[in-house]
């Protein structure tokens, strides 16, 4: 890999993006200096988050959001983040099949990406391939979680702006509506609002998020039916709300260094992760020895350069 690719990248160049966000998501020889060097073209973008339960219709709102924008001129990138195959190790590719409207659309961009065993929702490239995405031009964002509940936070460190999709009938409104997941969205959608528990699960949200009286931007609650496209357009003007809010506020600064953080102590754990499997894979003290594992991790801890991780 050369700088042709990263070149041929900043100069917009579709393939070259692909290929760009492979080498990176799989770690291979140079990914990190091709990071650096499209870096300063990156930072542009904003990024829209979208998370929620499964089956609560991320793909296809997404879609319509993202047709929206696109039709406007927008260049668009999506990271679609599937189950990743216990085949394979790639995506499952759904989120992508259910994103039809968009997909051949020469403004919008969208790579499925598999979680490879993360948690929290998101692929650990995820954060790499939205550099590549800002430096290859795009003005827009969207990052669509896999769906998994509780535990689906990554997010809030890389999206500025999280839509959170409810849907009624899926059997687990409480789970839904707890706290914790709650404080991860910035825009509320009850998606499949032509069902009929719609308004229940409408008037379940704003009842918790009347809970907290001190909201600096009190999180808009929409219905939506995105096979439709009914309340897509009201929804896109509550996310730009925000975003408007974050930029007049200063907020969006704030939220981006600390975004920046995140992505630094991932780079230095992804490298502490790659040379404590190297040392693993080489150490014969796993055997059954009976040795145990504290002394082991103590005997691997030393041997890290940290000067070269």
């Amino acid at each position: 890999m050369g700088p042709a690719l990263t070149e041929r990248l900043l100069a917009g160049d579709k393939l070259a993006c692909a290929r760009l966000i492979t080498i990176v998501e799989n770690e291979s020889p140079g990914f990190e200096e091709a990071l650096e060097a499209v870096y300063p073209a990156a930072g542009r973008a904003y990024v829209f988050g979208v998370t929620g339960p499964p089956g609560s219709g991320k793909s296809t709102l997404t879609d319509k959001l993202v047709k929206r924008l696109a039709d406007n001129g927008e260049k668009i990138g999506i990271i679609a983040i599937d189950p990743t195959s216990p085949f394979t190790n790639g995506a499952i590719l759904g989120d992508r099949i259910r994103m039809g409207g968009v997909a051949d659309n020469r403004n919008v961009f969208i790579r499925s990406m598999g979680t490879r065993g993360h948690l929290g929702g998101l692929s650990r490239a995820t954060a790499n391939a939205v550099v590549i995405l800002s430096a290859y031009g795009c003005s827009y964002i969207f990052v669509e979680t896999v769906g998994v509940g509780q535990s689906e936070i990554d997010i809030v460190r890389c999206a500025d702006t999280t839509l959170m999709v409810l849907a009624p009938g899926l059997g687990d409104d409480i789970q839904a509506i707890k706290a914790g997941v709650m404080e991860i969205g910035d825009v509320f959608a009850v998606n499949k609002a032509d069902r009929e528990e719609a308004g229940k699960t409408y008037r379940e949200t704003k009842a918790m998020l009347d809970f907290r009286t001190d909201w600096d931007f009190k999180p808009p609650v929409c219905l939506t039916v995105a096979e439709t496209g009914e309340g897509v357009e009201g929804l896109l003007e509550s996310l730009f709300a925000h975003k408007e809010f974050l930029s007049a506020s200063g907020k969006l600064a704030e939220k981006r260094v600390r975004k920046k953080a995140a992505h630094v102590r991932d780079i230095i754990r992804g490298r502490l992760d790659r040379r404590v499997e190297e040392l693993l894979n080489s150490y014969t003290g796993l055997h059954d020895d009976g040795s145990d594992p504290y002394s082991l991790s103590e005997s691997i801890i030393g041997q890290i350069d940290y000067a070269r991780v």
